[in-house]
C-alpha cells in the first residue's frame, strides 16, 4: 500500500492521510460493487487492500446519510456516494480523477489489465472518470 498511497500523493498533490483514505473509498467501492472475482485478484495483486476496506468497514465509514443510501441502493447511488465521501474528505473532482486515474494505473500493473478493465467495464460510470 506504501508505493501506492505514495503514488496517489504525488499525483494527486495530496498528504498522505489524504491519499489513504482515498484509495480506502475508492477499493471499497469498488469492492462493493465489481466482480467479487476479479475484486479478489485485484486484492491479491495489492497487498494491504482487503486490510484497509476491512479497517474501512470496522470504523463504521460510509459517507453519512448519503453514503448510507448509496450502500442501500449501490449502482449509480454507490458511485455519487463514493463520490461524495471523497469530496467529504478534501477532493475536488480534479483530485479524485487523480487519485482514480493512479490507482487504476497501479493496479492495472499489479493486476493485469484484463482484470481491472473488467471491474471497470462492470460498473456503470466508472469508465467516464477514468
Amino acid at each position: 500500500m506504501e508505493e501506492l498511497v505514495s503514488r496517489v500523493m504525488s499525483a494527486a498533490g495530496i498528504d498522505k492521510d489524504l491519499a489513504t483514505n482515498a484509495v480506502g473509498i475508492i477499493l471499497n467501492f469498488l469492492n462493493k460493487e465489481g466482480p467479487e472475482d476479479k475484486m479478489k485478484l485485484i486484492f491479491d495483486a495489492l497487498p494491504g487492500a482487503a486490510e484497509l476496506v476491512a479497517g474501512r468497514q470496522d470504523a463504521g465509514s460510509g459517507g453519512g446519510l448519503m453514503g448510507g443510501l448509496g450502500n442501500m441502493m449501490g449502482g449509480k447511488m454507490g458511485a455519487m456516494a463514493a463520490l461524495s465521501e471523497l469530496n467529504g474528505a478534501g477532493l475536488d473532482m480534479g483530485g479524485i480523477q487523480s487519485v482514480v486515474k493512479e490507482l487504476v494505473s497501479y493496479a492495472k500493473e499489479k493486476a493485469g489489465d484484463d482484470v481491472v478493465d473488467e471491474v471497470i467495464s462492470q460498473i456503470p460510470g466508472l469508465s467516464q472518470v477514468v
